[in-house]
């Protein structure tokens, strides 16, 4: 038996359920000498904003145990750049473009959505709801029930293409968010991002990044990541992307069992570039040896 690993994913079509994450594989082109794009579900752009930004000061990256701390800034093209720059190289490749989008306003993130709506190519647009809002004295977006609800309603009413706002994990209760994303209009969920860390010289005493503070990822925050899936997945109905940690097809499998419709490969990228494509060939040998004939079957199947 050869099991089938497409789904359908928030009106999606993909090969597979598993995708690179925003952040962590550029635009496609940066790595399309090491992977083969056409081999992934979807590909998770890095994040665009409105204009082009130039993100923060260096050093803006550390590795640490378990992971790495980064704090780029959301360094990118803005709209008008990544679509005449990247789009047509990533039409010529058979996956779904999933863009992330922020803002630092209410406004903003409306109308990236709007500047998006309709271009050909792009598949579906991630919601990241963990900048800073700026009208608010810089709090992040995603960490209060009512300005999430804010967000994904505004972006929801500029666009046609499925939105998937991603959750941030510093959160008191994860199913809440996810809940209030379901309810205001999202046709998916991303979890986990990173989490607020922090690194520090001995010799020196100070932080080690330019920005003090960065998001932690990687290997160290998978378990953390796992649970708050399990806990989103018992409070929505709606598909969800897990992302947090994933190294090999064991992780992803957890994700997906803990109630995960689909993953992404994010930190791993850096290490090993053909993680992505190592974790579809051992998920296809778990289903194959457990006699399971649909990815599908996995998902949400936790006994408990």
């Amino acid at each position: 038996m050869t099991p089938t690993l497409d789904i359908t994913l928030a009106g999606i079509r993909m090969k597979n359920p598993v995708m690179v994450a925003s952040g962590t594989f550029g635009y496609g082109p940066e790595y399309a000498d090491l992977v083969d794009l056409n081999k992934l579900g979807a590909i998770v752009v890095k994040g665009i904003s409105l204009e082009p930004w130039g993100g923060n000061k260096t050093p803006r990256m550390v590795e640490v145990s378990g992971g790495l701390i980064n704090a780029i800034g959301l360094q990118n093209p803005g709209v008008a750049g990544f679509i005449g720059k990247y789009m047509p190289f990533l039409r010529k490749h058979d996956l779904a473009v999933i863009v992330n989008i922020w803002g630092k306003t209410l406004e903003e993130y409306a109308e990236v959505a709007t500047r998006f709506d309709g271009v050909e190519g792009v598949h579906a647009l991630e919601i990241n709801i963990s900048c800073p809002n700026v009208k608010a004295g810089g709090s992040s977006f995603g960490t209060t029930l009512e300005s999430t609800a804010k967000v994904v309603a505004a972006v929801r009413a500029k666009t046609k293409l499925p939105i998937i706002p991603k959750l941030a994990p510093n959160v008191s209760d994860i199913g809440a968010f996810a809940k209030v994303c379901e309810d205001n209009g999202a046709d998916a969920i991303s979890l986990i991002n990173s989490f607020p860390a922090m690194a520090i010289d001995i010799e020196t005493r100070r932080p080690i990044l330019a920005n003090i503070s960065g998001g932690l990822s990687g290997p160290a925050i998978h378990p953390i990541a796992v649970k708050l899936v399990y806990e989103a997945a018992k409070a929505v109905t709606i598909p969800l992307i897990a992302l947090g940690g994933i190294t090999s097809a064991k992780d992803a499998i957890e994700f997906m069992i803990a109630g995960a419709s689909a993953v992404a490969v994010g930190t791993a990228n850096f290490t090993e570039p053909l993680t992505a494509l190592n974790v579809i060939d051992g998920l296809r040998n778990y289903l194959a040896r457990k006699n399971i004939s649909r990815v599908q079957e996995l998902v949400r199947s936790i006994r408990i």
